[in-house]
């Protein structure tokens, strides 16, 4: 388990998808058996609003969504120093979205 998370801290969350055309940002794509489709991961820049009691971490996105996570998600993590550098506008619209929208129900689970 990844502790000490707090409210406020960065997080990069690898999420899974599929699709016809995968985006710039998408790593590690896969193209199915026809070739008509794509598998691929995307990084997603959350911040966390909030660690819930039961360990879980309650996030935000840029738009405002919210999703809680297992704080121990293989695919969650902290971004190393080069990324905090490199990422840091998509961590401020985030952090400037949190600050507007004030307080978030929680939100569904990801990747559970």
């Amino acid at each position: 388990m990844q502790a000490n998370w707090k409210s406020g801290d960065w997080a990069v969350y690898r999420k899974s998808k599929s699709g016809a055309t995968p985006g710039r940002r998408a790593a590690q794509v896969v193209a199915s058996t026809k070739g008509e489709t794509y598998r691929y991961v995307v990084d997603k820049f959350w911040v966390v609003d909030e660690v819930l009691s039961d360990g879980k971490l309650r996030l935000v996105t840029a738009k405002g969504k919210v999703h809680t996570i297992s704080a121990d998600d293989p695919n969650l993590r902290r971004p190393g120093l080069l990324q905090r550098f490199l990422w840091r506008e998509r961590f401020a619209t985030v952090e400037a979205s949190r600050g507007h929208a004030g307080h978030h129900p929680a939100g569904p689970a990801v990747g559970a």
